[in-house]
C-alpha cells in the first residue's frame, strides 16, 4: 500500500493563541505517527515550521514546497525529506496538492485562505476529489464555515459545496477524519 500524504496549509506566523501552536506541532506528529507523509509549504516559521518540526521529531516524512521569493522570508526548511523551490506561488500550490491526498488547511492569513479557495473551488469544478479538512483551532475557522453557508444560502453555489469541507476542533479529531476518508 502506497504512503499517504497530507497537505497541511497553515499561517508563517505563530498567531496569538498558544493552542494554535500546540494543535500544529499535534497535526505535525499524528501524522509521522500514522506513517503518512507531510505536505507543506516549506516554510520554517510560525505555524509552517511548527508542524514540519513536529513531523520530523517523530520520525516523519516532510515534502516541502516554496517558491524562491520567499525562500528567505518564510525561512527555507532545506532539511527536509524532499525540498522543492518553485519559481511562483501558483506553481508551489499545484505541486502541494499533486502531490498529497487530503488537505487539512490550520489557522492562517491571507495565504491559508487563498489556499483553501483555490483547492475548494478545483474540488467543485471536479478537478480532484481529495477530502479537505478545517482544523478548527479555537472556533477560528467558524466565520469562514458561516460565509460559505452564506455563499449557498444566497444562491452562489449548489448546497453539495458544503459536503467538500469537514471541520475537526483538534488534530486528534482531524486525523480521525483524515482516517476515515482515506481507508
Amino acid at each position: 500500500m502506497l504512503r499517504k500524504s497530507i497537505c497541511v496549509y497553515c499561517g508563517s506566523r505563530p498567531g496569538d493563541r498558544e493552542a494554535y501552536t500546540t494543535e500544529a506541532a499535534s497535526l505535525g506528529t499524528a501524522i509521522a505517527d500514522e506513517g503518512w507523509r507531510l505536505v507543506y509549504g516549506a516554510g520554517d516559521v510560525g505555524l509552517m515550521g511548527t508542524v514540519a518540526r513536529a513531523a520530523q521529531a517523530a520520525g516523519g516524512e516532510t515534502f516541502g514546497v516554496i517558491p524562491q521569493h520567499l525562500q528567505a522570508r518564510e525561512v527555507g526548511k532545506s532539511d527536509l525529506t524532499t525540498f522543492i523551490v518553485t519559481e511562483t506561488m501558483h506553481e508551489r500550490k499545484k505541486v502541494m496538492l499533486m502531490n498529497a491526498d487530503a488537505v487539512v488547511v490550520m489557522p492562517g492569513g491571507p495565504g491559508s485562505l487563498d489556499e483553501f479557495f483555490e483547492v475548494l473551488t478545483w474540488r467543485q469544478l471536479g478537478l480532484h476529489r481529495k477530502p479537505i479538512v478545517l482544523l478548527n483551532v479555537a472556533d477560528y475557522w467558524a466565520p469562514l464555515m458561516a460565509l460559505m453557508d452564506h455563499v449557498v444560502d444566497n444562491g452562489f453555489a449548489d448546497r453539495s459545496l458544503l459536503d467538500y469541507v469537514q471541520s475537526g476542533v483538534s488534530a486528534a479529531d482531524t486525523m480521525a477524519l483524515l482516517r476515515r476518508a482515506l481507508s
